[in-house]
C-alpha cells in the first residue's frame, strides 16, 4: 500500500465522529521493532489504533545504528500521521542494556558493585548502574531530556523499578546501599520529568499483586504498569485480585494503570515459540476475553490495555483483535462483585468474570 493511500485511510479512521462513535478500548503498545525498520501499513495501524506507544530498548538499531535514532525516526512518522499519538521514550533505570549512543558517554565508576567490590548484573550478565550516584542520575536524566530534543516525543518509559525494591538487592550491596538507590531513583525520575516540562508522561514498569505498591507515592510518575497481570506466577485469583483494586488505588493517587494481558504464553516458552506465527496469533485472539474483561472490571479513567506475547513486532503487538476494535463507551458504573465474581456494564457491553475458574464473558452490543 501506497503511503498516499495510508494517509486517506487514516483521515477518515481519525475523524472526530469516527473517534466518538468507535470509542475503543484504551489501547497501549509497547514493542521494539529490532530487526529492519516499520513498513507504511504497520505506522499506520500504529497511528490509529493507539494514543499512547513506548518504543523499546533497541528500536531501529539494525536500520538507524541506535535506539535513540530509531526511536526518533518512528516517532516523527507516527506524528505525521496522527500528531495526538503519545510516543515513550524507554529507557531502563536499573540496566544498562547497550544499543544507545548515550552509552559512549557513560562512566564506569557509575556501575554497581556489591558489598566484594563486584560489578552488579542483571540475570542475563548485563551491569546494573548505581542510581544513588548523583553524577549518574544527572546524566540519566539529560538523555532523556537529549531524545527529545532530537525527536518529537511525549515523555518516557522506565524500567526495572521492582528490581532495585526486591530483598534479593540488599543481600548484595547491604541494607543503606539498597536504600540509597531507592532514593536516588526516585529522584531521578522526579528530576527528568522536571527538566522535561509540562505535557510530557511518565510511565513506569510496575507494580505485581500487593508488591511495590510504594510506586504509587513517586513523584513524577503519570502511568504505572502491572506487567504481569495473570501470568508470570501471578494468577491465582487473589493475585488477580490485588492488581485490579491496584487500579482503584492508584486512580485515588491521581496515576492510572496499564494492565499488560498474556494469552496464556510469552515469548520465554521455546516449544510456543517453535509454531508457526498464525497459529500464535490465533490462540491469542481466541484467549483475549479474560484479561479483557479484567482490565473493564477495573477500568478507571486513564487506564490502558495492552495485549501480546512479548515486546517485538512479531510477538501480537502490531496485530488487530477484533475486541480493541469494538465501541466500549464510559462504564455506567462501577463493577459489582460476589465473592471473585464481577460484573459491569459499559455503554456498549456487559462483562462478567470469574477470577476462581478464570473464565469470563463480553457481551457487545
Amino acid at each position: 500500500m501506497k503511503t498516499s493511500i495510508v494517509i486517506c485511510l487514516l483521515t477518515v479512521l481519525l475523524s472526530p465522529l469516527h473517534a466518538a462513535e468507535k470509542s475503543p478500548v484504551p489501547l497501549y503498545i509497547h514493542f521494539g521493532q529490532r530487526t529492519g525498520d516499520l513498513t507504511d501499513e504497520q505506522i499506520a495501524f500504529l497511528a490509529s489504533h493507539s494514543r499512547l506507544i513506548a518504543l523499546e530498548k533497541s528500536h531501529g538499531v539494525a536500520v538507524h545504528g541506535s535506539t535513540e535514532k530509531g526511536i526518533a525516526d518512528t516517532a516523527r512518522r507516527l506524528k505525521r500521521l496522527n500528531p495526538d499519538v503519545k510516543v515513550v521514550f524507554y529507557f531502563n533505570a536499573f540496566v544498562n542494556w547497550p544499543g544507545y549512543d548515550a552509552f559512549k558517554t557513560y562512566r564506569p565508576e557509575w556501575t554497581l558493585r556489591d558489598r566484594d567490590g563486584k560489578v552488579v548484573t542483571h540475570p542475563s550478565g548485563t551491569p546494573r548502574p548505581d542510581p544513588s550516584n548523583a553524577q549518574f542520575r544527572e546524566w540519566w536524566s539529560e538523555v532523556i531530556v537529549a531524545a527529545h530534543r532530537a525527536a518529537p516525543l511525549d515523555g518516557f518509559f522506565v524500567d526495572a523499578l521492582p528490581q532495585a525494591l526486591t530483598p534479593a538487592l540488599a543481600r548484595q550491596v547491604g541494607d543503606a546501599k539498597a536504600q540509597a538507590i531507592i532514593r536516588g531513583l526516585r529522584e531521578m525520575i522526579a528530576l527528568t520529568k522536571r527538566k522535561l516540562g509540562p505535557g510530557r508522561v511518565v510511565v513506569a514498569n510496575g507494580i505485581r499483586t500487593t508488591s511495590f505498591r510504594e510506586i504509587l507515592d513517586w513523584e513524577g510518575i503519570d502511568f504505572v504498569m502491572i506487567e504481569h497481570f495473570a501470568g508470570f506466577n501471578c494468577d491465582s485469583p487473589e493475585d488477580i485480585k490485588a492488581d485490579l483494586d491496584s487500579i482503584a488505588l492508584a486512580a485515588a493517587k491521581g496515576k492510572s494503570v496499564i494492565i499488560k494481558g498474556w494469552p496464556g504464553f510469552n515469548w520465554l516458552d521455546k516449544e510456543m515459540m517453535k509454531r508457526p506465527y498464525d497459529e500464535l496469533l490465533k490462540l491469542a485472539r481466541e484467549q483475549i476475553t479474560f484479561p479483557l474483561a479484567c482490565f473493564l472490571v477495573g477500568f478507571r479513567p486513564g487506564s490502558h490495555f495492552c495485549y501480546s506475547w512479548g515486546y517485538t513486532d512479531r510477538m501480537g503487538m502490531l496485530d488487530s483483535y477484533p475486541e480493541l476494535d469494538r465501541p466500549l463507551g464510559p462504564p455506567k458504573s462501577d463493577a459489582v462483585w460476589k465473592g471473585l465474581t464481577a460484573t459491569r456494564e459499559f455503554t456498549h457491553a456487559s462483562v462478567w468474570v470469574n477470577l476462581s475458574t478464570k473464565q469470563a464473558r463480553i457481551d457487545w452490543r
